[in-house]
């Protein structure tokens, strides 16, 4: 009997202990695009890539017009120009093509470059902040990407946006 006693008390402990470690865990999600988007340091990003890449960005522009205007020149005067020069114009347009197919590709793949750079230093930031808030707060899970559904309840981005605009 003692033994039974022994098991019974053992048992009631053993569920006691249990309950509490199945306490529902606090549980935030965090919108990592929304912060890299309303954030004062994400914008900061935004306009600092614009402004180095500007001159580029113009500099297609003006090719692309350049070849427009080429393009229009041939459909509009190709049936009255001699052969050697409507030839002429056709390479020429086609050179044009190329060359700036080169620079649209070298600067899609300079602004990548630059950008993930720049996100990649962001994102250590905001992974500091979120860790620290989530610390300060006692979540015992917070989820940054991968999720196909968040409750308003656990969606925490405002409250990191709030600190990570703040400096903290």
């Amino acid at each position: 009997m003692n033994i039974q006693l022994n098991t019974v008390i053992l048992l009631i402990m053993f569920l006691g202990v249990t309950s509490v470690a199945y306490a529902e865990p606090k549980i935030g999600y965090v919108n990592f695009g929304k912060l890299m988007e309303k954030s004062q340091q994400g914008q900061a990003v935004r306009k600092a890539l614009e402004s180095e890449f500007s001159s580029r960005d113009k500099q297609l522009g003006a090719s692309r017009d350049a070849i427009l205007k080429l393009e229009e020149k041939l459909k509009n005067d190709g049936s009255i120009m001699s052969e050697s020069n409507r030839v002429q114009l056709e390479r020429d347009i086609l050179s044009k093509k190329r060359d700036h197919n080169r620079l649209r590709d070298e600067y899609r793949e300079d602004i990548n470059i630059r950008r993930n750079e720049e996100i990649g230093a962001l994102q250590k930031k905001v992974y500091e902040v979120i860790k620290k808030f989530s610390e300060q707060q006692n979540y015992d899970l917070v989820l940054t990407q991968a999720v196909l559904y968040a409750s308003p309840k656990v969606d925490i981005t405002d409250q990191i946006l709030q600190k990570l605009n703040s400096g903290q």
